[in-house]
């Protein structure tokens, strides 16, 4: 592992600072999870149902990060009217209902991480479907770890609004600044700013290539390094 790509925008004062954090606050695609081929076969189902030409996988990986009605409505593409984007979405929910752990699996370090952070106030927050999520984490096997999953419909506003995070922090009892966002795109890191808590971005999930002009407070290309970080730490859950 490079340790300078690791520390990139990691100095002394966050450093000291991280070892204030209480509680971390997840992404799931692209950061715990490599969605990324059932998510596209789903779209390809969808378009192909609605009359639609297919798109290439990584025309669509593109196009993930902000809900499952935006992707259907961009990857059906401009002139899509109201009702078409309805009955799509409709579509692809109950195929990528059915698909969803075809091709699924954590990315590598995951579980490490998560097992290294036993103890710690942990949670998931998606613009994924909170349903969708809570299965993908139970068929996964680690929806144990977290202490609260929610989802792109478990608040009136998705990320980068910062709704679900504030919640978070209520229902952990801690600070923004004792809180850590941990996600793979730039709206992880603008949801994190916007709650005053700290980021770490992660350079192997869907939305990488633009996230480190974002400048989360940590880049790691593995989440089995998040731990040493954090290890200064000592105020975990009893």
């Amino acid at each position: 592992m490079d340790t300078e790509r690791i520390t990139t925008n990691l100095n002394s004062t966050n450093a000291r600072n991280f070892a204030s954090v209480r509680a971390l606050v997840f992404d799931l695609d692209g950061t715990l999870i490599d969605s990324k081929i059932d998510l596209a076969n789903a779209v390809n189902a969808t378009l192909s149902y609605m009359g639609r030409h297919e798109l290439a996988h990584d025309d669509i990986f593109a196009l993930v990060g902000n809900g499952a009605p935006t992707l259907v409505r961009r990857a059906l593409g401009a002139g899509t009217t109201d009702a078409e984007a309805e009955k799509g979405l409709e579509f692809f929910l109950k195929y990528y209902r059915a698909h969803m752990l075809d091709n699924t699996v954590l990315y590598g370090g995951v579980r490490e991480c998560l097992n290294s952070l036993r103890g710690w106030k942990l949670s998931v927050l998606t613009n994924k479907p909170v349903r969708f999520s809570q299965a993908i984490l139970d068929g996964l096997g680690v929806a144990p770890f977290f202490a609260f999953v929610y989802g792109g419909n478990s608040f009136e506003r998705k990320k980068p609004d910062p709704m679900g995070l504030l919640q978070l922090l209520r229902d952990f009892d801690v600070q923004a600044d004792e809180t850590m966002v941990v996600g793979d795109s730039e709206v992880d890191v603008q949801t994190a700013r916007n709650a005053g808590a700290w980021v770490c971005g992660v350079t192997y999930g869907l939305g990488s290539e633009r996230l480190p002009n974002s400048n989360p407070d940590i880049l790691l290309d593995n989440l089995a390094d998040l731990p040493k970080f954090l290890t200064a730490n000592s105020q975990k859950l009893p």
